[in-house]
């Protein structure tokens, strides 16, 4: 709520203002003494942004940019044509398009593999291996690596690593403490919180070649772009609930996955709070609550998946997740056709509706009313 958000000076304003010019005057001998010269490589808001969610994560460097998505691929771009990237196969649909993307036009090789399992990831590095890329929980099967020993592993090989932390968030989990060399997050989510701002941020506590490459294609407009002063002034207000909301959701949410595992209807519940997950201990190991994402098998086809969320009344079906609203989302047609999400899966963002209201609603569309 402070970190980067000090008392304007000018005004006593305990909000920071929004700064929208995109240039700023020097001074006679040249030089810029108030740091900054040019919106595009450096901004108020941004600089606040970076600041406040480096301290939330633990980090030292931040790099804010205009989408998750825009994060994920500056880390792409940063990687030498021919590197070999390993990564996990439950990953976001966006995130394996672009790498997929990259990989087909010759630019880099890629390996998507288990990530569960960390002997699956030592077979699959290769000598021109430059980076690991994990996702825990994982989006949307919640599946859990093990990021301590996975950094453990690279930093003996010399590869650099980075975990997507946007379902976890900086309040629930923090790869950088247990070794991991980079997190990014799509600020859209949990961090900005309320369904009305798009964003994304790299962090890191010491630069290595892919963030510093990655600063680079941020500072000179060539990578994932820059979050304009109001997406950033938008996010940090997001960050000052973040910890009530996140702990509340995952709250909610584990009385929701109790509830659905204990349905007929249902046939498998992805929740890493239920003992019956196979990453369930490890998830209490380095996750401080389950987070606040379900996915679920509905017993039936995709047809009856789509018409059970039809019936539901106070979830919303709509792609995305981390707002204040609760959502549902049949997520293999948002995915594609070359989607290995079944068809029968439907996710649940959960927001911060009265839980007992949500279990109502999913008890009435489970049961055809």
């Amino acid at each position: 709520m402070h970190a980067g958000q000090p008392v304007d000076p000018a005004t006593g304003a305990v909000v920071p203002p929004i700064v929208l010019a995109s240039t700023y005057e020097r001074d006679a001998d040249g030089t810029y003494p108030r740091g900054f010269s040019y919106s595009r490589t450096d901004n108020p808001n941004r600089r606040a942004l970076e600041e406040c969610v480096a301290a939330l994560e633990g980090a030292k460097h931040a790099l804010a940019f205009s989408s998750g998505l825009g994060t994920a691929n500056a880390v792409i771009q940063s990687l030498a044509v021919g590197d070999h990237v390993v990564a996990t196969k439950d990953i976001y649909h966006g995130t394996r398009k672009s790498l997929e993307r990259a990989h087909a036009r010759g630019l880099l090789q890629v390996t998507f593999v288990d990530a569960t399992d960390l002997k699956v990831i030592q077979a699959a590095v290769q000598p021109n291996t430059k980076l690991i890329w994990l996702e825990t929980p994982s989006n949307p099967l919640l599946r859990i690596t093990d990021l301590e020993a996975t950094a453990n592993f690279a930093k003996k090989q010399n590869i650099l690593t980075v975990c997507d932390g946007t379902l976890a968030t900086p309040i629930l989990q923090n790869p950088l403490q247990l070794g991991i060399d980079m997190v990014f997050h799509s600020t859209t989510k949990y961090i900005a919180g309320h369904s009305d701002v798009v964003g994304g941020i790299l962090l890191t506590n010491q630069t290595n070649s892919i963030f510093e490459e990655a600063a680079l294609s941020q500072k000179a407009g060539g990578g994932g772009g820059i979050p304009s002063p109001f997406d950033c002034w938008l996010t940090l207000r997001g960050v000052a609930t973040l910890p009530l909301r996140i702990r509340a959701q995952s709250s909610s949410a584990m009385q929701i996955a109790q509830f659905l595992a204990e349905q007929p209807q249902v046939e498998t519940v992805y929740y890493p709070g239920l003992p019956q997950h196979p990453g369930h201990a490890l998830a209490g190991r380095q996750m401080k609550m389950f987070g606040a994402i379900i996915s679920f098998l509905l017993r039936g086809s995709k047809e009856d998946a789509l018409a059970l969320t039809g019936r539901l009344n106070i979830f919303t079906r709509a792609t995305s997740l981390g707002g204040t609203h609760s959502l549902v989302e049949h997520r293999a047609s948002i995915e594609g056709p070359k989607s290995t999400t079944p068809d029968n899966l439907l996710r649940l963002s959960i927001g911060l509706e009265n839980s007992s209201d949500l279990i109502a609603d999913l008890k009435g569309a489970l049961q055809g009313k």
